[in-house]
């Protein structure tokens, strides 16, 4: 699907969305209203429209134009580009996070990444516009969103220098102790804070589905960890923390 298309068959879907009722319990718990002076979050309020998603519509398309960006009030986001042929999967987005940000700049014709609900998916979005303008007024948030961009940058480094370097066994370890520091543990039962299909996994890690299920098994035979569906419970993480770092 070209980006044309894309746009068009978006806005089809949701041509309603700027008509949905704005919350007025919002939390401000949002990468932008959190680092924005608190006299701008009136003009958030008046600029932000939301989008309601179900599982697997995408909302971002690669190299389609870039409208603004979005933050994530409840649900999962996968991040995602083209990869030869297959996916590969940037980052996940959680509630409050920001995505399409990549598409910020003068050199950016179009987003370099697409971006997926995972699950019922609740999103605020802001034009491009209306949020350099944001920028520009609130140096606060621009100083935490090169903060944001240098963090970004620095995982994704390392990802690819993984991804040469690294055996899947390896780059799979530092992956949940990566997923774990971001998402942290379930408060009820001590599995990891997101669940995901193992194609997800796998494209997250660089890696085939059926490889990702070979060496989840050998980790369960070496008690690293428990499977139940699509939760992972994190039985020894010093001992994944320590593969991760391991290079053969």
């Amino acid at each position: 699907m070209n980006s044309l298309t894309f746009a068009v068959s978006f806005r089809a879907k949701h041509k309603n969305f700027m008509k949905l009722t704005k919350p007025s319990t919002c939390d401000h718990s949002c990468f932008m209203c959190q680092h924005v002076v608190q006299e701008w979050r009136s003009h958030i309020n008046d600029n932000k429209q939301l989008i309601k998603l179900k599982r697997g519509e995408r909302f971002i398309e690669e190299g389609s134009a870039v409208r603004g960006v979005y933050f994530v009030q409840s649900g999962l986001v996968k991040v995602h580009r083209r990869w030869a042929d297959k996916e590969m999967i940037v980052r996940f987005a959680k509630k409050g996070d920001i995505v399409g940000h990549r598409g910020v700049g003068t050199a950016q014709d179009g987003y370099p990444i697409s971006a997926t609900a995972l699950e019922p998916t609740l999103l605020c979005f802001v034009d491009i516009t209306f949020f350099m303008s944001t920028l520009r007024f609130n140096p606060n948030l621009t100083y935490q969103l090169m903060l944001f961009f240098a963090d970004e940058l620095q995982v994704s480094e390392q990802k690819m220098g993984n991804m040469l370097q690294l055996p899947v066994k390896n780059r799979l370890a530092w992956s949940l102790v990566l997923l774990h520091k971001i998402f942290g543990i379930d408060g009820e039962d001590g599995y990891l804070g997101l669940t995901l299909s193992k194609t997800d996994l796998a494209a997250y890690v660089g890696t085939t589905y059926e490889t990702v299920y070979r060496v989840l098994a050998d980790f369960v035979d070496a008690r690293l960890l428990q499977l139940e569906g699509k939760k992972i419970f994190l039985k020894d993480l010093a001992a994944l923390r320590i593969l991760a770092l391991e290079k053969e």
